[in-house]
């Protein structure tokens, strides 16, 4: 079936149900709590126990479990237990993506501040 593409591909956001826009708008709301951004990105490239978390994030710990059970309920991470440890790893590509989209923003508007701050 070369040629043919599946219902995901070529879609767009205009052509979503309002169903389907609501669960997308969901998804970025999810995105849009910035302890979870952070712990996304910290993840990304292995697995964390809760107090190496802690640490390096400065969260609580009741603070750090209700947002990595918020990432683990949408998929994006995953908890697997090693002795008394819990071990959270991302799950899904998109964590990675995402956490370089965010990255490379923020290295943008960076470059752009301090270039505005060199020409004044």
């Amino acid at each position: 079936m070369a040629g043919k593409t599946g219902p995901a591909e070529g879609c767009t956001i205009s052509q979503l149900s309002p169903e389907m826009v609501e669960e997308l708008s969901g998804f970025f709301r999810l995105l849009g709590e910035p302890a979870r951004l952070r712990l996304m990105c910290e993840i990304r490239n292995g697995s964390n126990d809760v107090a190496t978390l802690m640490e390096r994030t400065g969260f609580s710990q009741s603070h750090l479990s209700r947002q990595l059970g918020q990432l683990q309920k949408a998929g994006l991470v995953q908890v697997e237990r090693d002795g008394n440890r819990s071990l959270y790893t991302a799950t899904d590509p998109v964590v990675e993506a995402i956490c370089q989209l965010a990255q490379e923003r923020l290295m943008t508007h960076l470059r752009r501040r301090l270039d505005n701050l060199g020409a004044a």
